[in-house]
């Protein structure tokens, strides 16, 4: 597999782990101490790193920092936006649409020659 398909396949799995452990507490477990939050976020956190740090190394063998670091940006927002639409009940909103937009500015400017 190539090491740009890889690289994406594991960042998009790192910041489904991610997203839960930033903000899934926010919903599940705002009955609890926000410690009891704070080390299940920590607990769900460790399975991103162990994702993201190999991601990032192969990304590396292959992008420029600038470049993996918009790659991860975008990543994330395309995994945030449905599990805030989707898991948390938010209402969609236009904002989500233009911090898309936004970032394919980012991306055409870090990627172009």
């Amino acid at each position: 597999m190539p090491a740009i398909v890889t690289t994406v396949l594991l960042l998009t799995a790192s910041n489904v782990f991610m997203t839960f452990a930033w903000y899934a507490h926010l919903k599940d477990l705002s009955h609890k101490p926000w410690i009891v939050a704070a080390l299940i976020s920590w607990g769900i956190a460790l399975f991103e790193y162990l994702l993201q740090v190999p991601a990032n190394r192969i990304g590396f063998s292959v992008l420029q920092l600038g470049q993996l670091k918009i790659l991860q940006e975008v990543i994330t927002l395309s995994v945030f936006v449905p599990f805030a639409v989707l898991y948390m009940k938010q209402p969609p909103s236009l904002n989500y649409l233009w911090a898309g937009l936004c970032l394919c500015g980012a991306v055409w400017f870090i990627f172009r020659a």
